[in-house]
């Protein structure tokens, strides 16, 4: 029994292994072992549904609304042409939504294939359409860089490192069903992900480069950023406590990524 279960566990550990994957734009390795076709119908459904319930009051026909259109399809249409200049467009799948939700929530996010909410809380501290594309790069940059098929990923390595015996490549698709309605079931807090603090900073890197592509200068990411701390109410947790690096952390690693960032930036 023994030797079965160094077998198996070594079968699994080099099955995860041979699942790593690079992503796009930083270069990070991510574990990969979920269906992305699987994970963007899921993300879709739940977006639909967050859309259409009875808490949810999409924007429409302002010049706000209009904005987040505008300012999205720029950043999509940047992504796509910064995907085929790398020659791994054929890696991804979005199909492309923006809308503006009423709420007076500070908060923006992207699911898996790009469907992406922009809170109206949120449209004060932009300032203007950069800091806009600051916020709309930066959520996009989590699905380029796949952090949600990391993160069901992730779980289901947990799943099997906890069953190794038994365990077999049969039942992966249905982990990684269970997986995906966990991280993005209907009724579950969507696009909530609690990414950590390097894959936010990761995403900052990436959502410059995009931001700059669409035409909107890097600089503006850090004055965003800068508001966003003078806006917070009451102090802030400590880094080491939150997902989210702290904003002068943030901030110092924004500026380092701006002269990567500018080489792609055109008016």
């Amino acid at each position: 029994m023994k030797r079965i279960f160094n077998y198996t566990a070594m079968f699994l550990i080099g099955g995860i292994l041979a699942s790593c994957a690079t992503s796009a734009v930083t270069g990070r390795k991510y574990l990969s072992l979920v269906n992305e076709s699987q994970l963007n119908d899921q993300a879709a459904l739940a977006y639909k549904e967050f859309l259409s319930s009875s808490g949810t009051k999409v924007v429409t026909g302002t010049s706000n609304a209009t904005m987040v259109k505008r300012v999205g399809n720029n950043i999509a249409s940047a992504t796509n042409r910064f995907l085929q200049e790398r020659g791994v467009a054929d890696q991804y799948d979005f199909n492309w939504e923006f809308n503006l939700v009423q709420s007076d929530e500070v908060n923006a996010w992207c699911m898996p294939g790009g469907k992406v909410a922009v809170y109206s809380g949120i449209i004060p501290i932009t300032g203007n359409e950069a800091g806009l594309a600051t916020v709309m790069g930066h959520e996009i940059a989590h699905a380029i860089e796949k952090h949600s098929v990391a993160q069901a990923s992730n779980q289901i390595a947990l799943q099997l490192g906890a069953q190794v015996i038994g365990a077999a490549s049969s039942t992966t698709n249905n982990r990684a069903v269970s997986a995906i309605n966990q991280l993005y079931g209907i009724g579950a807090p969507l696009g909530m992900l609690k990414f950590s603090r390097n894959d936010e900073l990761a995403a900052d890197r990436a959502g410059l480069i995009i931001m700059a592509m669409a035409g909107y200068d890097p600089n503006e990411a850090v004055k965003f950023w800068e508001r966003m701390s003078s806006a917070k109410s009451g102090q802030a947790p400590a880094e080491f406590l939150s997902t989210h690096p702290s904003d002068a952390r943030r901030i110092s690693q924004l500026q380092s990524y701006i002269p990567e960032a500018m080489k792609y930036y055109k008016k």
